[in-house]
């Protein structure tokens, strides 16, 4: 589909009906919205209107219309429910590089290293020059490639001519990097004027060791996978990211060609270096095996998305359910513990140990030390007592009495 989306997540200060924006009906095909931001978007670039500073913010205002009037997903929320459906579903935008600036580039380049997926629009100078029909195009026959290196923000053409069986029996247009460069595939149709006007597009993503995309014109839906659908879960709710792994399935639009000469280009998206690339063009008359794997693959996936739907609400259920019975679990053994600690303290109260805390705040036990008034009330003590002043008192008298008798 085509882009041409300018700031990141932002929306115009005041949002107008995107409908009225693209001066299109509601009941406007894709083609016709897409004609009608094709115009707009190169009347009001920045890089034509250097002057006027109104078109840079008409040029968002028609952007952020497009992004929503083009996705079906998103034009569909915004049908039901207006902007407010799309700020719930937090729909993001695209930037474009080639109107970035160094500074905000180089923060781009960093969230995008980091994992941060970041989408980026074609630069409005390719674009026409595509509809101006000047662009060098270059023949790929199919079962051949073709080596190249694209500068950034720069787009290298290709025709690709079919004829009536291979059309039939679908072709497909595949770019690689072993370098992991950054590019986008596009597809090209031909305008009443002798130009070209994007159709599609197809970001590339990293795949083991390289990047690639591909294009699969096999007479059967195949989907795209939108990373940033599942990046905006993640953040918003990381035990739902596993969920919304496949809500990132978008239809391609296109599936099919006629037999005819069709326009593909490389377009080099690396923050600030060439991509290197491989283009194929794959007739799948040789990949019959193939092309079914891939037809029932792609319809497997699509039944498990809607499986995965299902099982959230289950899920969601069970978490609920099962987060009610752990704080429970944790409260009845808090309380059982608590009980226990009650009655080993009750228990312990019944003894005639006395509990004694020294100095150093060590508590010790120890038997009951009798007092003096204890001791005076003892008539063991009291008599042992007596007796022994008694023996003391006559040892003292004998002794005195002997020595007056050895005087006289």
């Amino acid at each position: 589909m085509a882009s041409g989306k300018l700031e990141g997540p932002s929306a115009p200060a005041v949002r107008r009906d995107p409908y009225e924006v693209l001066c299109v009906s509601r009941d406007s095909s894709d083609q016709e919205i897409k004609s009608a931001y094709r115009k707009l978007a190169l009347k009001y670039h920045p890089d034509k209107n250097t002057s006027n500073p109104e078109a840079s913010e008409l040029f968002k205002e028609v952007a952020y219309s497009y992004s929503i009037l083009s996705d079906p997903e998103k034009r569909r929320h915004y049908d039901s429910a207006g902007f407010e459906a799309l700020d719930n579903e937090n729909m993001n935008m695209e930037i474009d590089l080639s109107n970035l600036g160094t500074v905000n580039t180089m923060f781009a380049a960093l969230f995008s290293k980091l994992g941060v997926p970041i989408k980026t629009t074609i630069a409005a100078a390719v674009l026409e020059e595509a509809l101006n029909g000047t662009v060098t195009v270059r023949p790929l026959p199919l079962g051949t490639s073709s080596n190249g290196k694209v500068d950034k923000q720069c787009a290298h053409f290709f025709s690709v001519t079919i004829n009536e069986e291979q059309a039939q029996v679908g072709v497909v247009i595949r770019v690689t990097s072993a370098a992991q460069s950054k590019f986008k595939l596009l597809y090209f149709e031909q305008e009443p004027n002798g130009g070209y006007g994007l159709a599609l597009q197809e970001d590339s993503e990293k795949t083991g060791k390289v990047t690639s995309v591909g294009m699969y014109f096999l007479h059967f839906q195949v989907y795209r996978m939108d990373s940033t659908v599942n990046a905006l879960a993640m953040a918003k709710d990381p035990e739902a990211a596993f969920f919304k792994k496949l809500e990132g399935l978008q239809p391609c639009e296109v599936s099919e060609l006629k037999p005819g000469t069709h326009i593909f280009a490389v377009y080099g998206d690396n923050f600030f270096k060439s991509a290197s690339y491989t283009i194929e063009a794959i007739c799948a008359a040789s990949y019959k095996d193939t092309t079914e794997k891939l037809k029932e693959i792609e319809a497997q996936i699509l039944a498990k998305r809607n499986d995965l739907r299902q099982f959230e609400v289950e899920y969601r259920k069970a978490l609920a359910r099962f987060q009610e019975v752990t704080s429970k679990y944790n409260e009845e053994r808090q309380s059982v513990d608590e009980l226990l600690k009650q009655r080993d303290t009750i228990q312990s109260s019944f003894t005639t140990v006395r509990t004694l805390v020294n100095s150093s705040g060590v508590t010790s036990s120890s038997s009951k030390i009798p007092t003096e008034d204890d001791r005076s009330d003892s008539p063991v003590e009291n008599a042992n007592s007596d007796g022994k002043e008694k023996s003391s008192k006559k040892k003292w008298f004998n002794l005195n009495l002997n020595r007056s008798d050895k005087k006289d």
